[in-house]
């Protein structure tokens, strides 16, 4: 008999309270934050150069600064590659929008590629048909923690003469070829907001193997007192000498899932290619009626199925539901008032002989649109969280899966 599911009056397959919410907070950053608490005022500073000793040493990159904000890292990025009126970088069409924030604080034109349905990361294929006289950057974003095909896109880069600036927001301590994201191309810019990988509860890394875009991001940092408060430099020199722990659960549990919800039948994981190692932002997984021959829309089936997941205790659910473009200032193409930067001369009479403004048409991104239908992702796999609880989550994901007509009854109240 097939138990019926918690959204229908079932019993819950995850007992209250086992989940575990981030971050883990552990002997190491309590130390660190009183060691910076009791430190006198004049050497408070002193604390953040160790965090960023602490990241060169973890990731092997030559330079590190910390910074106020994963937005301002990149920003920092930005401006150290000279980006200015005129000019274009391309990104992702499947991020959050401080990838193209970013460049429109430079007013700077972000322009989006397509993504690979694979692994949900920029699309290296679809990049060339984007580059033109005006595109300065390439910024790729390693999505949920798994590091994009850095090979192809530092190929290209090369070709055309253009930086390479990573997002490593979604990706601290994740691994290319065994080198470390954030030493993947000329720079890159990390979050460290509360629900990453590590945290400062509010700050961000800029990262360069390069001595001359070293002293220009940081010139820029220390001209707008961009740098990261002390107390937030100590708890995250704790949360760096704990990576190492922290990124081998993460990996326990999630590759514990792969290995369990590869088996159902509707669902599958993002696979991770065998030359990188992801560090699990979060867990994504593709919902795929057309295996269990359910004929209602995608987007009607993941949601009945998170619903449902939900319902049972799994912690599961979106984190992006638009395009990037969609964002208002970006489908508007009005981020400072008249058309700015999109209206810029500096920007329009570069584009001969006739003037075509560029326009973010949802039919360029296919790939983004059908995969924001159906994927979605698994949480609460971070530590202290560790296989007991993920044995419950691939429980409930066995439990709904076995109860097709009752996810299809729910698909059916969902409004087109």
């Amino acid at each position: 008999m097939v138990e019926k599911l918690a959204i229908n009056g079932g019993s819950k397959t995850v007992p209250e309270g086992l989940a575990k919410p981030q971050p883990w907070v552990t002997d190491e950053e309590r130390k660190s934050v009183i060691k910076a608490v009791d430190t006198p005022r004049p050497q408070t500073f002193e604390i953040v150069k160790e965090a960023e000793a602490e990241w060169t040493r973890y990731t092997g990159v030559k330079h590190c600064l910390m910074t106020n904000s994963g937005t301002t890292a990149l920003h920092i990025a930005i401006a150290a590659t000279e980006v200015g009126p005129g000019e274009e970088v391309i990104t992702s069409a499947f991020t959050w929008h401080a990838s193209a924030l970013c460049v429109v604080h430079h007013n700077g034109v972000p322009v989006f590629i397509d993504i690979d349905p694979k692994t949900l990361n920029l699309d290296p294929k679809k990049i060339e048909e984007k580059i033109t006289d005006r595109t300065k950057a390439i910024e790729p974003v390693h999505l949920h923690g798994l590091p994009a095909d850095m090979d192809e896109i530092n190929a290209i880069a090369k070709k055309y003469g253009l930086v390479v600036i990573e997002d490593v927001s979604h990706a601290h301590g994740a691994e290319y070829k065994g080198n470390k994201a954030g030493a993947l191309g000329d720079m890159g810019g990390a979050s460290l907001q509360s629900n990453k990988v590590i945290t400062s509860h509010g700050g961000g890394i800029f990262t360069t193997n390069s001595d001359e875009y070293m002293e220009k991001a940081r010139a820029i940092r220390d001209r707008y007192a961009h740098l990261m408060s002390p107390l937030a430099a100590a708890f995250v020199i704790g949360q760096i000498r704990n990576m190492d722990r922290n990124l081998e659960i993460r990996r326990r549990n999630c590759e514990y899932l792969t290995r369990h919800l590869r088996k159902i039948d509707g669902v599958k994981p993002i696979e991770v290619p065998a030359d990188r190692r992801s560090a699990y932002w979060l867990y994504p997984i593709i919902f795929k009626p057309e295996e269990v021959d359910i004929k209602i829309a995608p987007r009607k089936f993941r949601m009945a199925a998170e619903q449902a997941l939900v319902a049972e205790g799994a912690g599961v659910g979106q984190w992006q539901r638009t395009p990037t473009h969609s964002f208002d200032y970006l489908k508007s193409k009005n981020a400072y008032g008249k058309g700015c930067p999109w209206s810029c001369p500096f920007y329009t009479a570069r584009i001969e002989p006739f003037y075509t403004p560029l326009e973010y048409r949802d039919t360029d991104y296919p790939e983004t649109l059908r995969a924001l239908e159906v994927y979605s992702t698994v949480r609460d796999f971070w530590p202290p969280n560790g296989i007991e609880l993920m044995a419950y989550y691939v429980d409930a994901f066995e439990k709904v899966f076995d109860n097709l007509d009752a996810v299809i009854e729910i698909a059916d109240k969902i409004m087109d």
